[in-house]
């Protein structure tokens, strides 16, 4: 099989539009680390991603025919400007199947490369039906974004680039996941022609479909995913390219949301370029790698895979790059409701940076504060934070890792609400649009009184909310199936330390 692919990819027709992009030496990152970090360019393609190359082999190998009948898919992102423009060269007619959830930036894209745009749906599961429904009423042919051999082949030229370009020693490559295109051709051609470099996948924490698949010893479809980075924002691993990767993926590691605003800092601090959350994934699971194997001197590479980012998103980004760089600790901090507590409180922190600080009196005694403090990840690590203030009398709640914490309670800190009572507090993600929120508090109903309600627009496909329902005892076993008929994924925060402290 892999000879099949190495022969597909040889002979793969992407430079007609795509460009061979560098291997670039991260050198800050490679003198932090200890090992020679290279990053794979490939967010400097004509569509700012590695797509292009797939998209276009894939048109390539049509017949006349089938490029006459014209050509359709279903992407949220980087395919579908790939596509358009890879169809645009070859004088192909392209219709692009859109979730009326798509970023502007990738809407303009698509359009601005001569692509039809069709907005559909909410998610991508709906786009995908439309598309197909396309393909049964017009006769189109239909481009997978990820599950097919010649689009593998297309991104497998990744590959044959980095070995020509750095034909010395190389001991791994790490490669962004969503459905598996990427990660398969590059598999194929280095497992063939050098099986001692290690071929490592990097997913977020709550999209692994290909951790899960390769645990499972097949394809899996995940209940949900995480669409922070929407790039690979993947419920299940393409059949195609899980052929490949079940045999020649060496493993797969994980990463946070905080890793992956943190590697996005990386790669801005040695090239000056922004990366989009999917793009730095390599980067983040190059980190995790180092930290964990404890290696040096290795000659390690990360595709930096994409840049198309929305402008407003960079303001979560910068916000939580910090926490994942473990460069910040956000603690709760119960403090006495006397003068001279903060001056205290200041004395214990010591010189170290406060970032972030919000109080609100409690009772008579006590207040509650929100704190940001600089830490660094070796000569102070958060630990030491936490057990010198515990050591100095003060409790402290460790919140670095609260995504309530983090998402929505700094925003709010203001103290308690009086006589509220029955209340319960879920956290909600909802696809984000013109009206989204409306549409939201429509599904959410009059049942219950909404006693508590935050939202918070990230630049991001995903709308924020956390929000609190009076709900008495004796309709608590209601709860379930009424946010199941709203739809939108939803944790139960009402045990929540951070809400407890300060709202509850």
């Amino acid at each position: 099989m892999l000879e099949q692919y190495v022969k597909k990819i040889l002979t793969s027709r992407v430079y007609d539009v795509a460009v061979e992009t560098p291997l670039q030496t991260a050198n800050q990152l490679s003198e932090r680390l200890g090992n020679q970090i290279l990053l794979k360019r490939e967010d400097l393609q004509p569509v700012y991603s590695f797509k292009i190359r797939g998209a276009y082999n894939k048109l390539a190998q049509l017949t006349p025919e089938e490029q006459a009948r014209g050509v359709v898919t279903a992407s949220a992102g980087n395919h579908a400007q790939g596509l358009a423009l890879a169809a645009k060269v070859l004088g192909v007619k392209a219709t692009i199947v859109m979730p009326k959830t798509t970023p502007e930036i990738k809407v303009h894209g698509v359009r601005s490369r001569g692509g039809k745009v069709v907005l559909h749906g909410d998610s991508f599961p709906e786009a995908l039906a439309h598309s197909l429904k396309l393909v049964e009423e017009k006769g189109y042919i239909y481009v997978h974004p990820y599950d097919d051999p010649h689009t593998i082949a297309g991104q497998g030229t990744v590959a044959m680039e980095i070995l020509r370009q750095h034909p010395g020693q190389l001991d791994a490559i790490f490669v962004p996941v969503g459905g598996g295109g990427l990660i398969a051709g590059i598999a194929a051609y280095v497992k063939y022609l050098r099986p001692e470099i290690k071929i490592i996948g990097v997913e977020p924490d709550d999209s692994n479909c290909l951790q899960a698949a390769m645990a499972a010893g097949e394809r899996v479809v995940l209940s949900q995913v995480g669409l922070f980075a929407d790039g690979v924002a993947v419920a299940q691993i393409g059949a195609h390219g899980f052929d490949i990767c079940k045999d020649y993926v060496d493993e797969v590691i994980t990463v946070s949301s905080d890793e992956i605003c943190a590697a996005i800092k990386d790669i801005y601090d040695d090239t000056r370029s922004i990366t989009e959350p999917a793009g730095a994934l390599g980067v983040a699971g190059i980190k995790k790698y180092v930290e964990r194997e404890g290696c040096s001197g290795q000659v390690l590479v990360g595709i930096d895979s994409g840049a198309n980012v929305n402008f407003d998103r960079l303001r979560h980004v910068a916000e939580r790059a910090e926490l994942g760089e473990k460069r910040e600790a956000i603690i709760a901090v119960t403090i006495p409701e006397r003068p001279g507590s903060f001056k205290a409180f200041c004395e214990a922190i010591g010189k170290r940076q406060i970032t972030e600080f919000n109080y609100r009196y409690h009772t008579a005694t006590e207040a509650h504060i929100f704190v940001g403090v600089q830490t660094h990840p070796e000569s102070d690590p958060r630990a030491a934070l936490v057990e010198s203030l515990r050591s100095q009398g003060f409790p402290v709640q460790d919140l670095t890792d609260n995504e309530l914490a983090k998402l929505h309670i700094r925003h709010m800190v203001g103290g308690h609400a009086a006589r509220v009572s029955d209340e319960v507090v879920f956290r909600f993600e909802f696809p984000e649009r013109p009206g989204a929120l409306f549409n939201f508090l429509q599904k959410l109903g009059g049942r219950w009184n909404i006693s508590m309600f935050h939202y918070r627009n990230h630049g991001a496909a995903d709308g924020r909310v956390l929000a609190a329902l009076q709900v008495p005892d004796e309709e608590r076993h209601l709860i379930p199936a009424a946010l199941d008929a709203i739809g939108y994924p939803h944790w139960d925060e009402t045990d929540n330390p951070a809400y407890k402290l300060f709202l509850g």
